[in-house]
């Protein structure tokens, strides 16, 4: 039996998308809904990297609250396999990159980064490499597991806690 997600809101609430399986755990609903919440001022029309994409259900999320173009990353074949098959089904195009996140390289900035790392193996040097890729004035999302952590250049706007897990958001200056 295939692991299922709900979108929560926007022109694709509750469409049904698949996940990659038990290798990778899709964040809740819930808190998927309170994320995007969060930020729902900065996705229309943004440019939005998923990172720990797994079954891409952040980023289609924001596609399916505005947000112009998504860049899915995730360091496994079957995530990436899940994600081009969840395109097909929500009918959208999207790019997915297959690379571990240390050696993602790009020239473009993003309006908003979500990030959703494995919080087993949480290692704040690759969410610090990530705010890299954020504008000026643009937002990372950021799921994790304790305290907020400090980051360069980004200003703590939000933080919530959600049962084992924190949303923390934060905009680059």
């Amino acid at each position: 039996m295939k692991n299922t997600v709900r979108i929560a809101s926007g022109k694709f609430r509750g469409r049904i998308i698949n996940t990659p399986g038990s290798k990778t755990h899709p964040m809740g609903e819930r808190e998927r809904l309170a994320l995007m919440n969060m930020i729902s001022e900065y996705l229309p029309g943004a440019k939005v990297l998923d990172a720990y994409a797994g079954s891409g259900a952040l980023g289609f999320e924001a596609l399916s609250r505005g947000a112009k173009e998504v860049l899915f990353i995730d360091s496994s074949a079957p995530a990436k396999k899940c994600i081009l098959d969840n395109m097909r089904l929500l009918d959208v195009q999207a790019d997915v990159i297959l690379e571990k996140l240390s050696q993602f390289q790009n020239n473009e900035k993003f309006d908003v980064v979500l990030a959703d790392p494995p919080y087993d193996s949480f290692k704040l040097e690759e969410i610090e490499y990530l705010t890299g890729f954020i504008k000026d004035g643009g937002v990372l999302a950021l799921s994790h597991p304790s305290e907020a952590p400090l980051l360069p250049q980004m200003t703590l706007e939000k933080s919530r806690k959600y049962a084992g897990a924190t949303i923390s958001i934060y905009v680059k200056q």
